[in-house]
């Protein structure tokens, strides 16, 4: 049998092997969750505030709803000005027919309220044409 000096080396190789292993083990184990919970962590963009994640072109679709739904209304806007200056154009030539038929002296109670419309519709055509603000 050899002597209890012989097998110290083997022994102790094993140890620090066993030793460097677990110690490894060990800063792995509480060094990557530390870093996963850190404070200074900040969630993705697609993050969401209970953790989960949204889909990637959520914010794409959000946008392009809205630009349809600001083209829409900027058609519908357009649409309303269109029948408003048609309407605007026939209330100024009845107006004009109305005045053509009056005399210098008399002026109709009808030709006044004619004015009086086409003054609110023109009102109203300028504030559609400046838009949403």
């Amino acid at each position: 049998m050899k002597t209890g000096s012989s097998f110290t080396p083997d022994f102790e190789d094993t140890v620090r092997s066993q030793s460097k292993t677990w110690t490894l083990s060990l800063v792995l184990l509480f060094a990557i969750p530390g870093y996963a919970q850190s404070p200074g962590a900040r969630p993705s963009a697609n993050q969401r505030i209970d953790g989960t994640v949204a889909p990637a072109d959520a914010d794409e679709s959000r946008e392009s709803l809205a630009h349809d739904m600001a083209k829409k209304a900027n058609l519908e806007r357009h649409a309303l000005l269109k029948n408003d200056t048609d309407k605007l154009l026939k209330l100024a030539v009845e107006l004009k027919d109305s005045v053509d038929k009056s005399n210098a002296n008399v002026l109709s109670l009808d030709v006044l309220k004619k004015a009086e419309e086409i003054e609110k519709l023109a009102h109203s055509v300028k504030e559609k044409m400046k838009g949403p603000n």
